[in-house]
């Protein structure tokens, strides 16, 4: 048996359908090497997926990635879209999740949770002083940056409706 608690979120003021996301410039690791990539290089190649998820190691990360990896999205036999993550975890445990979950998706790492602040979506963790994290979240974005489809966690532990953001990402 698990042993939490499901512990409500406060509001946010987080970016909606219709919004341009920010841009921003981080580590994106692969499982060979890492680079300064900014998000707007992506996007100019066609809509991106952007997964805001905890830090690496928590079983929600664990979740989202083996729920995303098994449904595909992104791969080439399934669409056009780039899929990348980003938690506050480091490069080098990025590496590790992509190898451990036999994941094929690029991870932004912010260790300072900056783009967290800037998508409105910070969570402050119970118990560590001055440690934040991104809520779950996911949000699909056009060619502009601007969000098509948004879902942001309420709770914690939250995830999204895998079924929903499918059709989203099919409907674009």
């Amino acid at each position: 048996m698990v042993d939490f608690e499901v512990v409500d979120l406060p509001e946010t003021d987080h970016l909606e359908a219709g919004d341009t996301a920010p841009d921003f410039t981080r580590p994106l690791v692969t499982d060979e090497y890492w680079e300064d990539t900014a998000l707007s290089e992506l996007t100019d190649e066609g809509p991106v997926l952007l997964v805001f998820f905890t830090m690496d190691g928590a079983f929600p990360a664990t979740y989202m990635w083996n729920e995303i990896r098994d449904r595909k999205w992104g791969s080439e036999e399934a669409d056009d879209l780039t899929v990348v993550g980003l938690s506050i975890s480091d490069p080098y445990a990025h590496k590790q999740l992509i190898e451990e979950r036999g994941i094929d998706y690029r991870l932004f790492s912010d260790p300072q949770n900056g783009v967290a602040d800037e998508y409105g979506i910070v969570n402050d963790l119970d118990g560590m002083a001055g440690v934040s994290e991104p809520r779950p979240a996911v949000f699909l974005l056009d060619e502009d940056r601007t969000v098509e489809y948004g879902w942001v966690a309420e709770e914690w532990p939250d995830f999204p409706d895998y079924d929903e953001v499918e059709n989203a990402i099919a409907d674009r």
